[in-house]
């Protein structure tokens, strides 16, 4: 029996060995979850007939259990490497179903795709249209995205100060002659599709405290419109401040650019004329130049004409027994009966943790000192039980020896 029962324990000590080798294996192994070797004891007899004088008969490996303590997160600065402080899993998809990572180096492969190493597309709530996201459908995450839409420009919000000493000039204004204005203000506006024009208003003063505003575009003439002031200086004419002016027809294949010049702050004071500042609405077509991630996992793009959309939001999952999770290798896990299904949310809300993007979640037994400390244990283990056996051996012989003689 002492035979069985050292056995019993060898295999064991040497189970409890392949489990801490495994975890000391997957040191490095991003987002990797090392486990526990579990036993228990073994004895030959049913409860009913056990008393407090039976002998146990070894020992039997019970359980390895997977332990979910959070790794060490490591900054990396790069934008698509995701790790959650606190609980959840990254959901992912294999192409056979939906699987769950705490693995975030994530990379963009050849179609625009976010996956894992092995190819897993990263999972994503997409945009509901609302400004916010649908929560009710996962799809993959793609980095190829449409461009920015160009918007063309309704509004220039222009500041300046006329001078009130300037004389009315005697020539027919023309654009080509500068003695017949008096100050003239550049101005950059796009059309709806995107395309950058050059706006000039010129100011031509038509009496006392009375000025005319022309807008020609790429030396298209936009109308004229009127402005006065008070004896103060201040603006008086038009009363909104607002001039509308006339479409300008551009022979591009773009809709008419009909701007409207907002000169609320403009004054007429004893100075010099003096521009100010400018400010127009409209901006070209962009294209993708940057993606950030929040600690919520929104995915904002950010475009090269200085515009960002919300393109999706990272999904998160959680279970309310995750070592009953199956796992699956790569560092991932697929649901089970023992684990429950997928309770998918969003990082930072209730029972979910915060995602951290440009860094990565180490193994968690990264810190090989506690591994060593448990695999002399287990080869003390081994060697005690081999040593059993031994024991066991030799007074096996002594007694047989003495029955032979």
């Amino acid at each position: 029996m002492a035979l069985n029962t050292a056995l019993s324990g060898i295999n064991a000590a040497q189970s409890d060995l392949n489990v801490i080798a495994n975890n000391i294996a997957n040191a490095d192994t991003t987002g990797f979850k090392g486990s526990r070797a579990e036993f228990a004891d073994i004895y030959a007899v049913s409860g009913l007939n056990l008393s407090a004088t039976t002998v146990g008969s070894g020992a039997y490996l019970q359980n390895v259990a997977q332990q979910f303590t959070q790794g060490d997160i490591q900054t990396t600065g790069n934008s698509l490497d995701l790790a959650i402080s606190g609980n959840g899993f990254f959901a992912i998809n294999n192409g056979s179903g939906v699987t769950y990572t705490r693995a975030g180096d994530f990379q963009q492969n050849s179609n625009g795709y976010v996956t894992t190493p092995d190819g897993s597309k990263l999972q994503i709530y997409p945009p509901n249209g609302a400004g916010g996201f649908d929560t009710s459908t996962l799809t993959n995450f793609s980095w190829i995205t449409a461009q920015s839409n160009a918007t063309a420009t309704s509004t220039v919000t222009m500041t300046s100060n006329l001078p009130a000493s300037a004389t009315v000039p005697t020539n027919t204004f023309s654009t080509s002659d500068s003695t017949s204005y008096n100050a003239a203000t550049p101005v950059t506006v796009y059309d709806s599709q995107g395309g950058s024009h050059q706006g000039t208003v010129y100011y031509v003063k038509t009496g006392t405290n009375t000025w005319n505003a022309n807008l020609y575009v790429d030396g298209q003439s936009a109308g004229t419109q009127q402005m006065a002031f008070n004896t103060s200086g201040a603006l008086t004419t038009p009363s909104n401040g607002v001039l509308n002016f006339n479409p300008v027809t551009l022979g591009n294949g773009s809709s008419p650019l009909a701007l409207s010049l907002n000169v609320t702050n403009t004054t007429q004071y004893g100075t010099a004329y003096s521009p100010g500042t400018i400010v127009q609405n409209g901006f070209p077509a962009g294209t993708l130049s940057s993606l950030a991630i929040d600690g919520n996992g929104v995915i904002t793009a950010n475009y090269s004409n200085n515009q960002s959309a919300q393109i999706g939001q990272v999904a998160i999952a959680n279970f309310a027994n995750v070592q009953g999770l199956n796992q699956l290798g790569t560092a991932s896990w697929a649901a089970s009966t023992n684990s429950g299904p997928a309770v998918m949310g969003t990082a930072g809300v209730g029972q979910f943790g915060n995602i951290q993007s440009g860094a990565l979640e180490s193994s968690n037994t990264s810190d090989t000192t506690s591994q060593l400390v448990d695999m002399i244990q287990a080869q003390r283990d081994y060697q005690a039980n081999a040593q059993v056996l031994s024991t066991d051996n030799t007074l096996a012989t002594t007694l047989f020896n003495a029955v032979g003689h």
